[in-house]
């Protein structure tokens, strides 16, 4: 797994970056919880994620968001951590010229940033959003949400309780042209502790598969 480090806006962030021999291979960045709360690229879901879309055959960068690990600069509140993703997208983009598929996908703070980085970059052709405060922060910004993605969320969530996922996505699923999957997991708090890990991978696995078959947005 090569450790890189690449240019931000706030000085250097430090990746892992794990490629595909083929070079047409999708593209896939993962994006990490709460830098205040613990959250880093290594954190178990961001980890799980990463292989997750490794073994499906895409090109992977995870990265620690400014003032996390050996990545440069401090907190930001939301708004340069979105800075710190469109620069490690470029990055991931700037060696996989040929890709046609271009995935996002976060966990907690990591999915709103992800969710915010598909409004900016046209070229995502899906999001898997992991746990996703809707409770927290606003998501109203995606309007309109512009591919279809997984919001996958555990039905016994004590940080981001279901009601406000389940009233996310209900907004987006009034959205046109594009088609918003939810799935809730019975009994699974937001970081689907064992059992429920395996179970959340087994869902991003299916429904990844199964839109790179479809070839939609």
């Amino acid at each position: 797994m090569p450790e890189v480090i690449f240019p931000g806006p706030e000085g250097r962030l430090e990746g892992r970056y794990h490629p595909q021999k083929e070079k047409d291979a999708p593209i896939a960045i993962v994006l990490h919880p709460h830098p205040q709360f613990g959250g880093t690229m290594n954190n178990k879901v961001v980890y799980n994620l990463h292989y997750a879309f490794y073994n499906m055959g895409f090109t992977v960068l995870r990265f620690n968001f400014r003032g996390v690990g050996r990545s440069q600069g401090e907190y930001d509140q939301g708004v340069g951590e979105l800075s710190d993703a469109a620069s490690a997208l470029d990055y991931l983009q700037s060696m996989n010229n040929n890709s046609k598929h271009c995935w996002v996908a976060g966990f907690s703070f990591g999915a709103w940033i992800g969710m915010q980085l598909l409004m900016r970059r046209p070229e995502i052709t899906g999001f898997i959003s992991v746990s996703p405060p809707a409770n927290m922060y606003d998501f109203s910004f995606l309007a309109p949400c512009p591919s279809s993605g997984l919001i996958i969320n555990g039905s016994n969530d004590r940080v981001a309780p279901p009601p406000d996922t389940v009233a996310l996505v209900n907004k987006l699923h009034e959205q046109q042209g594009i088609t918003i999957t939810h799935t809730e997991i019975d009994g699974s708090g937001h970081f689907f502790e064992e059992p429920y890990m395996d179970t959340m991978i087994d869902n991003v696995t299916t429904y990844v598969k199964r839109r790179l078959t479809e070839n939609t947005r």
